[in-house]
């Protein structure tokens, strides 16, 4: 396919969202071609998706992350200087960190609790009458939760307002052109110096911080040059510990809606959880939350950038082009998977190795040992199954405005991020 040298589809890409991939497909005239050639930010880029696509775009022979992200979201959302934009041993011997912290199981299992304790707190404020929206009773349980498992001091209180300092933050970095935007800058240099003080206070012998927790291990981790990090970078890590599992909040406004528009789904994890007597890891649960990642990914693509060139789908991309993985287009794939279109957890029920799963991607996609998929994932799925046990409760109701989602915003939820209240399931469709 010729590619225009006039053409830029940048302002597609922001019209358009969620659906851009959907549209430049189209281009393709072949519902089974893996990639496409395009032109973003006045630069040559080619778009691929499916398993085989998965495979290049995490090749870090052929790609790099350096440099492929936009600096506007870069610094923004991760921070600079952050895991995200190295590459090699620096990725690697940083990452693993993360993955000592996030990806292990018996840290995982020591987060349990917390997230245990954190949503029998909304659960309660919703039945004593409270009406938090399943986006912002997530914020507030997921922040306090992982606050708590990370070592860091302060009240709930204070925990819940870093939390929604943090989900503001991830709120507003795909919105240049709007106020939320700026108000996202702001958060991220609060919260920049928040994480920093508390490094300096850990190093200082001021604050307590215990071995093995996110606190300790960024306080005193070393870069191969065996150099600590400075202070600002230990905190930024910090925050990137933090602030994706307080993100999975979007995931649990688009849970809610699917178990608003799949009632035979609420009763069969309602009568789970109370079989199993506790809100966190059910079967049942966990497939719901992995379907809802499936089906709602955080961000439709991810960006690298060619090494060398590459050839593949038929097209080209010459090195320093942009290569993105239609992270929407490859999880819902129909090449991929069996009835790509529907939404059905059954789909994942016994699955325990979903890392397996090439075309799985909602997290980035690889190993997390070896790539760049997220070591989080874990933490997701334990925090969004845990939200979809809660709100299956048969004494809540899911009210039925406001599930409307804006497909162009990046990123994007359920317009009121789903209003849960007590009460029965036929209320009033007006509130």
């Amino acid at each position: 396919m010729a590619r225009s040298l006039t053409a830029d589809d940048t302002f597609a890409f922001v019209t358009q969202g969620y659906d851009f991939g959907r549209h430049v497909w189209i281009r393709a005239q072949s519902r089974a071609a893996r990639a496409v050639p395009l032109r973003l930010l006045f630069e040559n880029a080619l778009l691929v998706r499916g398993e085989a696509a998965v495979q290049l775009f995490y090749d870090e022979s052929e790609m790099r992350r350096y440099g492929a992200m936009p600096a506007i979201v870069q610094e923004t959302l991760f921070g600079h200087g952050s895991v995200h934009s190295l590459d090699g041993a620096d990725h690697r011997h940083r990452k693993s960190t993360f993955l000592e912290l996030a990806y292990d199981g018996d840290q995982v299992s020591r987060l349990l609790p917390h997230l245990e304790r954190e949503w029998q707190v909304e659960l309660d404020a919703w039945l004593a009458g409270g009406d938090r929206s399943a986006y912002d009773a997530a914020v507030g349980a997921l922040g306090r939760a992982v606050m708590r498992w990370a070592g860091l001091p302060g009240t709930a209180a204070a925990k819940t307002r870093w939390a929604a300092r943090l989900a503001q933050l991830v709120d507003g970095f795909g919105v240049p052109y709007s106020p939320e935007f700026l108000l996202a800058w702001c958060n991220r240099i609060w919260s920049d110096r928040h994480a920093r003080l508390l490094i300096e206070a850990v190093r200082e012998g001021a604050l307590e911080a215990e071995p093995g927790t996110a606190l300790f291990e960024w306080a005193w981790h070393r870069g191969l040059d065996d150099e600590l990090l400075s202070s600002r970078l230990a905190g930024i890590e910090l925050q990137n510990v933090l602030r994706p599992a307080i993100a999975v909040a979007r995931f649990v406004a688009f849970a809610a809606k699917e178990l608003h528009d799949r009632p035979e789904w609420r009763e069969r994890i309602a009568a789970e959880t109370a079989e199993r007597g506790r809100l966190t890891e059910g079967p049942l649960a966990s497939a719901f939350a992995q379907e809802t990642r499936r089906t709602a990914p955080f961000v439709p693509m991810l960006p690298a950038r060619a090494k060398v060139d590459v050839e593949f789908g038929g097209e080209c991309a010459a090195a320093g082009d942009r290569l993105l993985l239609d992270i929407l287009g490859t999880d819902t794939d129909e090449q991929s998977w069996e009835r790509a279109g529907e939404f059905d957890p059954e789909r994942f029920i016994s699955i325990d190795d979903w890392e397996a799963i090439t075309a799985f991607v909602p997290q980035g996609g690889g190993h997390p040992t070896t790539g760049h998929r997220c070591p989080g994932e874990k933490i997701t799925i334990a925090g969004l199954a845990a939200a979809v046990a809660v709100i299956s409760d048969p004494r809540l109701s899911i009210a039925h405005g406001g599930l409307e989602v804006n497909r162009r915003r990046l990123p994007t939820k359920p317009a009121s991020g789903v209003r849960v209240r007590a009460g029965s399931a036929g209320t009033c469709p007006i509130h």
